[in-house]
């Protein structure tokens, strides 16, 4: 992962998943964004970047890019994205909802083909405090520290980061999975990153009902992650047999157990993995300063 103040980010597309003021922001916080990709638009200026009509064109002048933040409309993320892993970029951030499924496990395929790290579809994206925003999450929740967070949600990743820095409690780098019905990289792939990451003491992992990346989780941390844990699961309270529309939850499988995707099917699973929960955001602190000497 390239993820430092000098990496060259580009933005492909510029419809409602991305405004001016999301743009704004992230070049107040360093992030060097160096163009824009608009079919059509090539030769313009938009929210103060240059905008070309190809990614190939932006890489003759601008050398390799090293993240793309893809803000289409939805049926033409595979090709936005497909353009990317073309010009060899390798980290890929859609902040696009809605995503069709069969266009995301085209994608996949070809990004895992590549060794293409993707994010989203349906992420604000990644923010390393002090250091890069790349997406729309914003900035003046977090200040620089040592906890990792990583989560499903969009809004409960700002609030669980915005309880920490109340706490006093930094954050090394925040990431939103994504909530569509099949995005990139997935918990344990951040599992793993934070785990490795030399920066990072502990992480919290927010998950919320539908699918069953937490069951998954809780069961890599129990058997490959050495750092502490906390995690903070939202929906308890969500009706049996409703789904969050925006976890994207396919089909009920004949067969499958009817827990499946519950708040309680995932509580159960950490517990059983030995993870502190914490019943509300404002409890992670707390449960943070039991697992790891922070001050």
């Amino acid at each position: 992962m390239n993820l430092t103040p000098e990496s060259k980010v580009l933005i492909q597309g510029f419809c409602e998943f991305i405004s001016g003021t999301h743009v704004a922001q992230m070049q107040a916080y360093g992030t060097n964004l160096v163009a824009g990709v608009n079919p059509g638009c090539g030769g313009q200026e938009l929210h103060g970047l240059p905008v070309f009509d190809l990614v190939e064109e932006v890489i003759e002048q601008f050398g390799v890019i090293d993240t793309t933040i893809i803000c289409v409309d939805p049926y033409d993320v595979l090709d936005a994205a497909l353009e990317a892993i073309a010009s060899h970029i390798s980290q890929i951030i859609i902040i696009t909802a809605g995503v069709p499924p069969l266009d995301m496990v085209q994608l996949l395929r070809k990004a895992e083909a590549c060794e293409t790290l993707v994010i989203g579809p349906n992420s604000p994206g990644i923010i390393v405090p002090g250091k890069i925003l790349l997406g729309t999450q914003p900035s003046e929740f977090y200040t620089p520290g040592v906890v990792g967070i990583v989560s499903r949600s969009s809004t409960l990743t700002y609030e669980v980061a915005y309880e920490l820095t109340k706490a006093g409690l930094g954050q090394s780098i925040s990431v939103s999975i994504g909530s569509d019905a099949i995005v990139g990289s997935s918990f344990l792939q951040w599992l793993q990153i934070l785990d490795e990451d030399e920066t990072t003491e502990a992480i919290v992992l927010v998950g919320q009902p539908g699918g069953g990346s937490e069951e998954a989780a809780a069961r890599y941390i129990a058997e490959a992650i050495d750092k502490p844990v906390i995690a903070y699961i939202a929906g308890r309270q969500a009706p049996p047999g409703k789904s969050w529309r925006q976890t994207g939850t396919l089909a009920t499988v004949i067969g499958r157990d009817p827990n499946f995707g519950t708040a309680q099917s995932k509580l159960a699973a950490l517990k059983e993995a030995e993870v502190p929960v914490a019943e509300r955001p404002s409890q992670i602190p707390e449960l943070l300063r039991k697992e790891i000497k922070i001050n």
